[in-house]
């Protein structure tokens, strides 16, 4: 019989949550979001400093004896959920957990204290649409510096250290500054993507590219379910709100019984979203049916989310479409996180896979 899961939030989560989201009240206003967005500046590294450094958050998945908190995904994915709540403009999940996953299979012991400090910022440069298991490009290394380009990289503007695979089959660090690192365009601003080209680069080899590169993929994938969940939680809580206060025909309009058929609708999708994503980072935690647990997280979150953020949008009518109310941020942020670690389909396809079920 298998050992039954606790997937219910413990005290300490739920303390770490209101401390992340105090926070991020004060510091990470909407209208603030937005400005940055508009500017040549849309990563907020104060706002960074005071997560990673003040509250040490960069160092959750990193051991004590490295120089990190020694929690477990879990606490990442509370952390997530609310920085999805707000689009926060910082490089979490790119460094605190992709980045730092990728350096703990490599067992880097010098660059993991770094990133758990909060003071590096750290990227892998693979493509944000890669999907767990799926081939990656890699640059060349030529006598003993690399060469190439990489595309779709996420947060590599913020990036002080770069982590390149490269054709040896090695997982390479770099500095950025040995880099050009050029703005793509971006569905989502606040996390952009860049293009990083390498001539020449030095670099430190730190371990295997492939183990690496797929362990941090595939906890991306899983707590990028909890991004998502913040996300549709958001956007679902202030649908609710705004309901109750708009009225129309002399009463509100969130009385009207279509309206009710559509928000309970999505209540459902979003509390199942929610244990899905709790799944997710238990099993990431645990070691416990991993692989499945993720698949069938990114399977359901991507759509969930899109759909919050699309019913948000229309049921705020007129207003939410105005480039001041910050609906569009986060129905960007659902559509390009939908792309991001793998397709829904991809890990549908993926699923099927692991529990041996075939297409007719």
């Amino acid at each position: 019989m298998s050992e039954q899961r606790d997937l219910l939030y413990s005290e300490e989560e739920e303390a770490l949550r209101a401390a992340v989201r105090d926070l991020l009240t004060d510091h990470c206003a909407p209208a603030d979001v937005i400005t940055r967005t508009e500017s040549d500046a849309p990563h907020d590294l104060a706002l960074w400093k005071s997560l990673a450094e003040s509250m040490g958050l960069a160092g959750l998945l990193v051991p004590e004896t490295h120089g990190g908190q020694g929690a477990t995904h879990r606490e990442a994915a509370v952390v997530l959920e609310e920085l999805g709540r707000a689009v926060a403009p910082v490089p979490y999940l790119t460094s605190a957990v992709v980045a730092t996953e990728a350096l703990l299979a490599c067992g880097d012991e010098e660059l993991l204290g770094r990133l758990a400090s909060g003071r590096t910022i750290g990227v892998l440069a693979v493509g944000l649409h890669r999907a767990p298991g799926a081939d990656f490009p890699a640059v060349r290394l030529e006598g003993g510096a690399l060469h190439g380009e990489l595309t779709g990289i996420a947060d590599a503007a913020a990036a002080d250290v770069l982590l390149v695979p490269a054709d040896d089959g090695g997982l390479y660090a770099v500095s950025a500054d040995a880099a050009t690192v050029t703005p793509q365009t971006s569905l989502d601003l606040t996390r952009p993507l860049a293009t990083v080209a390498l001539d020449g680069a030095a670099c430190r080899r730190i371990g295997a590219a492939e183990p690496a590169v797929r362990q941090a993929l595939r906890s991306a994938a899983g707590l990028l379910a909890s991004e998502q969940l913040g996300v549709a939680d958001w956007a679902l809580t202030e649908t609710v709100r705004y309901l109750k206060e708009r009225r129309q025909f002399n009463r509100q309009v969130g009385g009207f019984q279509a309206l009710k058929h559509r928000l309970a609708q999505l209540w459902l999708e979003v509390v199942n979203l929610r244990a899905a994503a709790r799944a997710a980072a238990d099993a990431l935690a645990s070691g416990r049916d991993t692989d499945v647990s993720v698949a069938v997280a990114q399977a359901y979150a991507a759509p969930v989310a899109v759909h919050a953020a699309e019913e948000a949008l229309q049921l705020h009518a007129g207003i939410g479409m105005t480039w001041e109310h910050p609906i569009h941020l986060y129905l960007k942020r659902a559509k390009a996180d939908s792309l991001a670690y793998g397709t829904a389909g991809a890990h549908r396809t993926a699923l099927a896979a692991l529990v041996d079920l075939q297409a007719p």
